[in-house]
């Protein structure tokens, strides 16, 4: 796959391997808005999620040796990454402090910026995902989307935890397939 800056996606990965700037730049360039868009829709607060960003980008940089084409695509990789990075941020003493304390002002995610979904629609993630089955759709939806946990994802959804993961996997299959 071509990413727009002109280098392939095998090269990018080659680049930021042997810790290139310009390895960094492009990386930064063809995936920071899309990285910042999943963030922001999960901590719901534009100066975390720029913060967030920042360490997604730091743990993308230094774990690329785990990255495993076999296992998914490299954005599916990165998004796991910014995901997890996200959802461990809710769940620290400081997020539930704010929450509590109402310290921190909470601004919600504007779905009109177009320039992190049309980012998102580049890669094929969000055409594919909305073609899905509704019940394949949905799952992947709330947990990769908005960043909630298996069991939040079976409360809300009414069903039993097992039966989440199984559509879970099954989505990321169908995913890994199309695209």
């Amino acid at each position: 796959m071509m990413l727009e800056t002109g280098v392939t996606q095998s090269e990018l990965i080659g680049l930021i391997k042997e810790r290139s700037q310009e390895g960094f730049n492009v990386l930064y360039k063809n995936y920071s808005d899309a990285l910042y868009g999943v963030i922001n829709r999960i901590v719901l607060n534009t100066a975390t999620a720029e913060d967030l960003l920042q360490d997604t980008f730091v743990k993308i940089w230094k774990n690329i040796g785990s990255y495993d084409e076999c296992k998914g695509t490299f954005f599916t990789w990165m998004l796991n990454i910014a995901r997890h990075t996200s959802i461990d941020y809710l769940r620290t003493k400081q997020y539930k402090n704010q929450k509590n304390t109402g310290s921190d002002e909470v601004l919600s995610f504007d779905t009109g910026n177009n320039k992190t979904s049309l980012n998102i629609d580049a890669v094929g993630l969000r055409v594919t995902v909305d073609k899905m089955e509704d019940k394949y759709k949905e799952v992947i939806n709330i947990i990769y989307f908005y960043g909630y946990t298996y069991e939040e994802t079976a409360k809300i959804l009414g069903l039993p935890v097992g039966t989440v993961k199984t559509r879970a996997r099954k989505a990321l299959s169908l995913l890994r397939n199309k695209l």
